[in-house]
Order: C-alpha cells, then sequence, then structure tokens
C-alpha cells in the first residue's frame, strides 16, 4: 500500500476547470451550483477506460458521489462511487479534502467500504488527526447506514434527506 497524505482537489467555478491531486488541470463541461451543493460533468480523454464522469459535492454530507461512464467493454460492476471528503469553498472555488474512505455503491444490491487500511495507516503514520479520523469513520458509517436502511439506493437516501441529485442523460 502507498502511503499519502490526503488527496486534495480543486473545483474552479469561474475558469470550468478541476485540479485533480496530482495537479492536472482539466476541462470542465458543466457546473451546476445548488443549495446541497455543487455538481461537476466532464470528460476524460485519453483515459482507456473512462470516458466521462459526474460529481456531486455535498458539504452537509461530507460527500463526493461520483456517476462514471466507461468506454464500452471496460464496463463496472458499481453504480456510485463515494468518496469521504471535506469540502470547503472560497469564492469561486471548491476543494475537497479526500479522507481515504471510499463507498462502492452497487443500487438494490450492496454498498461496500474500501481503504479502511489506508486511513489507519495514514493515522498511525501522522498524516491524519484523530479527530478528522474519528469524522471519517462517523460519516462512513451514517452513509452505509443510510444507503442500506434504502434498498441499497444512494440517491434514494440522499433525496430522503432532503438532497436532490440529477444526472445528465447517458
Amino acid at each position: 500500500m502507498h502511503i499519502h497524505p490526503p488527496k486534495i482537489e480543486y473545483f474552479d467555478l469561474d475558469a470550468k476547470s478541476n485540479t485533480d491531486p496530482k495537479g492536472h488541470l482539466r476541462g470542465v463541461e458543466e457546473y451546476r451550483l445548488t443549495g446541497h451543493g455543487l455538481y461537476m460533468s466532464r470528460p476524460v480523454p485519453g483515459h482507456p477506460h473512462l470516458s466521462h464522469f459526474e460529481s456531486w459535492l455535498l458539504p452537509a454530507h461530507g460527500l463526493r458521489v461520483t456517476r462514471q461512464s466507461w468506454h464500452p467493454g471496460h464496463e463496472r460492476d458499481y453504480d456510485l462511487y463515494v468518496d469521504v471528503v471535506e469540502i470547503s469553498s472560497s469564492g469561486s472555488v471548491w476543494k475537497t479534502v479526500d479522507l481515504y474512505l471510499d463507498l462502492v455503491v452497487r443500487t438494490g444490491r450492496s454498498v461496500t467500504v474500501l481503504d479502511t487500511d489506508e486511513l489507519l495507516t495514514a493515522l498511525d503514520h501522522g498524516l491524519i488527526q484523530a479527530d478528522r479520523a474519528q469524522w471519517a469513520l462517523e460519516t462512513t458509517y451514517r452513509a452505509v447506514a443510510g444507503i442500506a436502511a434504502h434498498d441499497h439506493d444512494a440517491v434514494r437516501w440522499l433525496a430522503a434527506q432532503g438532497t436532490i441529485t440529477t444526472w445528465r442523460r447517458r
């Protein structure tokens, strides 16, 4: 396992850009700001498997919910990928700090937590403080319980919380 500090990503609404954790600047097709968060839709040019992705940054939930579109033959067996993140904004720039834990949602079937080992290793190496790790775990537990209680449907769970997420047509 590669030990790394929390990954930081930037979303600049005015520039219609997304700077990934490695510093790569990407163009964004659409940003949509709502009372619940920020929606982003962008292509993934040059990627061998992934063609497009959409994300909702949801500060009240501490989550980034992503739906990916794959090139034919490279589809994955999940519907949504959910990152546990701290979200902040200043002016037109939003920032996420990824706190290691991820959820894979197979709508109607399951929700799986990934990367608990990364969080614990980062905590052990002083890359994340105990209070942030606890927040990440509590956020994860809350999301898993909510998604499971709504028949493993993250969109339904969010809607029941008053958070409406809409997605582009495929």
